[in-house]
């Protein structure tokens, strides 16, 4: 890659590293459920903004508008929510590195996928690695019986299988412009987020500057702004080089999440990050290109 995507990688992986942030701020003054439901509603305004300013045609076929409406409900509508959810009981930085196990998770759900790319050795080895790392992050719950942590770390990772398996599915959808699957993905999202908010968690309630800020950034920054640029130079890059991004999201939260929310992160959740990105390595095959130049 050259530097202008390294520019754009290292960029994406610090604004969706802020999103863990402003989740942070979001359930402070209202519920997770809304916490995704102004994301996808205001990503999808933003996405059908760039559309309109692009004069990019909208597809008319219903049965495409339902099937990445569903889409979008396993991508983002579901996986938005659970990582609020476990903040709750989560610091940012935390979630963030459980997130860096989307991956790895691809990796599994891949290898059984009709089609999927089947995992070698090296990546059997990276994913066991990964999800000691996820172990290592949830000892300090297990050695103090802390189930709320327990349950935090379980939705982060049902969010991660969500990723996993909308990528999979994304695969069918080649043909679509890149800006109207996102439009009508979020849209979706929005359609069945909002109302289910509405229902559990009543009318929301802002008084706080700082919510809307985060509301709008989240929306607008976080994921509509984001996906204009991922769906661009990931053809350009491949998914290998584009899933660096894993890495530097979690170090901008951690230093995020310390600074400006003054959140805890334990020695021992930094070691399980560092386990996490070894697995991550031996995925994408970085470990081993480095021990073949070693031996070379």
């Amino acid at each position: 890659m050259d530097r202008r995507d390294w520019f754009w990688i290292i960029f994406l992986g610090a604004i969706w590293g802020c999103s863990f942030i402003f989740n942070a701020v979001l359930i402070r003054e209202i519920g997770p459920l809304w916490v995704t439901s102004f994301r996808v509603a205001i990503g999808a305004l933003g996405c059908w903004a760039v559309m309109i300013a692009l004069r990019k045609p909208i597809p008319r076929d219903p049965v495409l508008w339902v099937k990445l409406g569903a889409l979008g409900i396993l991508a983002y509508a579901i996986p938005f929510a659970l990582f609020p959810l476990a903040q709750a009981n989560l610091a940012s930085g935390v979630a963030a590195i459980v997130n860096a196990l989307t991956p790895i998770m691809t990796v599994i759900v891949s290898h059984f996928w009709i089609g999927g790319e089947k995992a070698s050795r090296t990546k059997s080895a990276g994913v066991v690695l990964g999800f000691a790392g996820a172990a290592i992050l949830a000892s300090p719950a297990l050695a103090s019986g802390g189930q709320s942590q327990l349950w935090a770390v379980g939705a982060c990772l049902l969010a991660t299988l969500c990723y996993a398996l909308s990528l999979n599915i994304t695969r069918s959808f080649k043909a679509v412009e890149p800006t109207a699957l996102a439009s009508i993905a979020l849209t979706g999202a929005a359609v069945v987020s909002v109302p289910i908010a509405f229902l559990v968690e009543g009318a929301p309630v802002m008084v706080r500057g700082e919510t809307w800020l985060a509301a709008a950034a989240i929306g607008l920054v976080s994921t509509a702004f984001t996906f204009q640029i991922m769906y661009r130079i990931l053809p350009r890059v491949g998914a290998t080089n584009f899933a660096t991004t894993t890495f530097i999201a979690p170090v901008s939260a951690i230093i995020l999440g310390v600074t400006l929310l003054g959140e805890t992160v334990l020695p021992i959740q930094i070691l399980g990050m560092l386990v996490i990105f070894a697995g991550l390595m031996l995925i994408d095959g970085r470990i081993g290109k480095l021990w073949r130049g070693a031996a070379a």
